[in-house]
C-alpha cells in the first residue's frame, strides 16, 4: 500500500449521497483525485477520473448523454467504465482513450468510492452500511458541508463532545460544566473506536425540547464509534430516571447521526451527513426541525474548525496541549497514523 498526503487508502470513502447525483456530471475531489459522478445507461452512479484522455478537460464540464459522459471540448464519449466510445467525425477510436473509471457503490442512500492504492485496485470488502437509514422507527434528512481546514480536525471536533456546552448553546448544548465533567469511556477494537458518555439529571437543550416532550430534566447519552472513512454517533435522552441509558432497548428520544468525512486535499475536507430521529406521538412531524438544528449545530463546528484551523497556520502549529477529553481524538489520531506508517513501508 502506497499513501497519497497521508490518506489511509484501500478502502470505501462517502462520495455523496444518491439523491445529489441527477442528470448533470458531479465534479468532486477525493484524496487529491479528482473525480466525476454521473448515472450510467441503467441509473446507476458511476464515477471516472475528471480528466478527458484527448485534451485534458474536466470531464464534469461536459454533459451526460444516455448514461455516457460526453466531453465539453471535443464531444469525446466516455461510458461508464472508462472506455471512448465516440470521436465526433471520426471512425476509429484509438486503443488510448480512455480515462480511468472507480468503483462506487450506493448502499442506505449513500454512494461510496473505493480509493485503491494501486491504478485499477478493487474492492476486497462491500461497503459499510447505515443502519438507522432503513431503520422504520427513524427517519432521516441530511446535507453537505465543505471544510476550509484538514479532515482529522473535525475527527477531533466529533469524537470529542464536551464542546457542545459551549459551542452549541442555541442548539444541542446545555450546562457546559456538565458536558465537561461527564463519565467518559473510551475504547478501541482495531480501526474502531468509541467514546461513550452519560449525563445524568442534566437540563435537556433546544434542540430536544423542540422535538420530544420531556417533562423535566433529562438523562443524555453519547455514544461515538470512529471509523477512518465515517462515524456514526448515536445520542438520545430518556426523563430523568425514567430506565437506564446503558439499555440497548431503552427508548426516548433517539438522534442517530451518520458523518462521512472525506478529504478532499490535504487541508480541505467533504463532510457529509445525516440524522435519523425517533419522533413522539405528541410531536411526530419533528424531522424538519431536528434537520435544521442538526445543520446549524454543524455550521457552528465548521466556523469553529476553520477558525482553529486558520489560527494553527497562523501560530506554525505549536505542539498541542491535550486536557482530559481528547482521549477519543488521540486514540482515532494513532490508527491513521498506524496505517499512514504501515503504507510506506
Amino acid at each position: 500500500m502506497t499513501h497519497s498526503h497521508n490518506f489511509p487508502l484501500d478502502r470505501w470513502y462517502v462520495a455523496g449521497f444518491d439523491w445529489e447525483v441527477g442528470d448533470a456530471p458531479l465534479g468532486r475531489t477525493f484524496l487529491d483525485r479528482p473525480v466525476v459522478l454521473f448515472r450510467d445507461a441503467a441509473g446507476k452512479v458511476a464515477a471516472l477520473e475528471d480528466r478527458c484522455c484527448h485534451r485534458a478537460l474536466p470531464l464534469s464540464c461536459g454533459r451526460v448523454e444516455d448514461g455516457a459522459l460526453r466531453c465539453g471540448y471535443h464531444g469525446l464519449l466516455f461510458a461508464a467504465d472508462g472506455q471512448c466510445i465516440d470521436v465526433p467525425g471520426q471512425g476509429k477510436i484509438p486503443a488510448k482513450a480512455r480515462v480511468a473509471p472507480y468503483p462506487v457503490a450506493v448502499v442506505d442512500q449513500v454512494v461510496w468510492i473505493w480509493m485503491a492504492s494501486q491504478p485499477g485496485g478493487q474492492p476486497d470488502c462491500e461497503p459499510p452500511r447505515v443502519p438507522a437509514h432503513a431503520d422504520p422507527r427513524y427517519r432521516f434528512k441530511g446535507g453537505a458541508f465543505h471544510y476550509q481546514a484538514p479532515y482529522q480536525l473535525i475527527h477531533d471536533n466529533l469524537l470529542d463532545l464536551s464542546h457542545v456546552g459551549y459551542v452549541h448553546t442555541k442548539t444541542i448544548g446545555g450546562n457546559a460544566r456538565v458536558h465537561m465533567e461527564a463519565p467518559t469511556n473510551v475504547g478501541a477494537d482495531g480501526e474502531h473506536v468509541r467514546v461513550v458518555r452519560h449525563m445524568k439529571a442534566s437540563q435537556p437543550p433546544a434542540t430536544y425540547t423542540a422535538a420530544w416532550p420531556f417533562k423535566g430534566l433529562i438523562d443524555r447519552w453519547q455514544e461515538i464509534d470512529f471509523h477512518v472513512s465515517h462515524l456514526h454517533i448515536f445520542t438520545g435522552a430518556v426523563d430523568a430516571g425514567a430506565e437506564p441509558i446503558d439499555n440497548p432497548e431503552r427508548g426516548g428520544f433517539h438522534m442517530r447521526g451518520f458523518h462521512g468525512i472525506t478529504p478532499e486535499t490535504a487541508t480541505t475536507s467533504h463532510y457529509f451527513w445525516t440524522m435519523a430521529a425517533s419522533s413522539h406521538p405528541e410531536q411526530p412531524d419533528n424531522l424538519d426541525t431536528v434537520h435544521q438544528q442538526t445543520a446549524d449545530t454543524f455550521e457552528e463546528d465548521r466556523v469553529i474548525i476553520e477558525a482553529q484551523w486558520r489560527n494553527m497556520q497562523r501560530f506554525a502549529q505549536p505542539p498541542m496541549v491535550d486536557i482530559h477529553v481528547d482521549a477519543g481524538a488521540n486514540r482515532a489520531r494513532r490508527v491513521i497514523a498506524l496505517l499512514n506508517e504501515g503504507a510506506t513501508r
